[in-house]
């Protein structure tokens, strides 16, 4: 599937990581895949709790690492999945990440890399990494597939607005 350039944000504090999370929680809808990807502690888990937000939930937000998929109740259901854990491919069917796509939630993937052949061709891909500061954030957001490109799009111009 084309990917398009990636759209890179830089924040400067979890607050700001969450708020992006916010604004983007806004703008996906069911059937939405978010894949996330990023070393320990760069902030994975704190962008889940702000689209979770954004979204419309009020769940308390916390990583998955021991429950691997959590629901959020809200005006949509949400799931987040945390892949750390995971030892090898084959456990992705005893945990059910292929049926969590079918309910038509949105679907949050910590660890995506993990999800192989699993993760659909059409998702939005975030890589965080950590920035020069202790709380800098570089995200950078790739689309693939139309879907994304057109929330990719809608995110740039609510960025821009806000400045």
């Amino acid at each position: 599937m084309p990917e398009r350039h990636p759209f890179i944000v830089r924040t400067t504090s979890a607050d700001e990581t969450e708020a992006l999370g916010r604004t983007l929680g806004t703008l996906v809808a069911p059937g939405d895949v978010v894949a996330l990807s990023g070393e320990l502690g760069a902030g994975k888990t704190v962008l889940v709790r702000g689209i979770v937000s954004g979204a419309g939930s009020m769940a308390h937000v916390a990583s998955p690492t021991f429950t691997l998929i959590r629901e959020y109740p809200g005006f949509v259901s949400l799931f987040h999945a945390d892949l750390y854990r995971l030892d090898s491919a084959d456990q992705l069917d005893d945990i059910g990440l292929d049926e969590i796509f079918e309910r038509g939630g949105i679907v949050l993937i910590e660890w995506a890399e993990r999800a192989g052949p699993y993760l659909p061709p059409a998702h939005l891909w975030i890589s965080i990494t950590f920035g020069p500061g202790e709380d800098e954030r570089e995200l950078h957001f790739t689309a693939r597939g139309p879907r994304y490109e057109e929330i990719l799009t809608r995110l740039a111009a609510q960025r821009e607005d806000r400045r």
